[in-house]
């Protein structure tokens, strides 16, 4: 089975955005927002990524991504 990759680290550089600004905006620790940026989560609450994609203004299309295993 594949898996799911968050480019949460990719649409941050692409908006300028630091990861103390992003986690403001959204409402969780750097902390938490770091395991989410770094794929260290197995689950991402659909309300944190409506946040996500709101300060980032970009979809949840825009942030996941599926990986086949090879």
């Amino acid at each position: 089975m594949g898996k799911i990759i968050l480019r949460l680290d990719r649409m941050m550089v692409e908006r300028h955005m630091s990861l103390n600004e992003l986690a403001e905006r959204v409402g969780i620790t750097n902390v938490n927002l770091s395991k989410i940026k770094n794929n260290h989560v197995t689950a991402v609450r659909f309300q944190t990524l409506a946040a996500i994609c709101e300060a980032l203004d970009c979809t949840p299309g825009d942030l996941l991504e599926y990986q086949r295993d090879e």
